[in-house]
């Protein structure tokens, strides 16, 4: 049976395997169901789903981030923040956070209004399907034996549109004090 993987926006991904120029297998995800699609996951590799609901193949990175601290981000997000939208993604030292570039409500209320003879099933499948995540915050793991972590949210200034320093310490302490930020004009006060 082949492998397949049905994506956070509804859509069907098969795993296709072939071999690269020097005869090495190769991996790759595509809608086409047709063409050599494989039976297997190769070992030590994984199926990973980013924000934006993009499949890869990937190795199966080390585990740097704890399932607790994914946790006490995710927590502090239900928590502190107004944002409702938004995505969790951990990289390698890094757990991220990635807000809706768009407000789902306005997709939401104008699906509905072009389209009213949508059940509001159908409607949500059309947000998710429009709504694009940006990474707006992130965590980085600095120290681990002492698990002390960064802060860092996005910079949008052209001469910047880089990760800059918004504060050090534990990870609580940290969330706590920046997530309320997300999607406030205070954000960009962050420094």
């Amino acid at each position: 049976m082949p492998i397949t993987h049905t994506n956070a926006k509804g859509k069907t991904y098969y795993l296709h395997q072939g071999t690269t120029k020097t005869g090495k297998p190769k991996y790759y995800f595509s809608m086409e169901r047709n063409g050599a699609l494989a039976e297997s996951i190769p070992a030590g590799f994984e199926i990973y789903e980013n924000p934006n609901a993009q499949v890869f193949l990937r190795r199966i990175p080390p585990k740097i981030i704890t399932d607790e601290e994914r946790q006490a981000v995710e927590d502090g997000m239900r928590k502190y923040a107004e944002v409702q939208d938004y995505k969790i993604d951990v990289r390698g030292n890094a757990i991220e956070i990635h807000t809706a570039h768009q407000d789902s409500e306005t997709f939401r209320e104008m699906f509905t209004r072009a389209r009213p003879d949508l059940d509001p099933t159908q409607i949500a499948a059309f947000v998710a399907q429009a709504v694009h995540y940006f990474p707006m915050m992130q965590f980085l793991l600095e120290d681990e034996q002492r698990r002390a972590f960064t802060a860092q949210r996005y910079c949008f200034i052209g001469s910047i549109d880089d990760w800059i320093d918004i504060g050090h310490g534990p990870l609580t302490r940290l969330v706590k004090r920046y997530v309320k930020h997300l999607g406030q004009e205070s954000y960009f006060e962050l420094f």
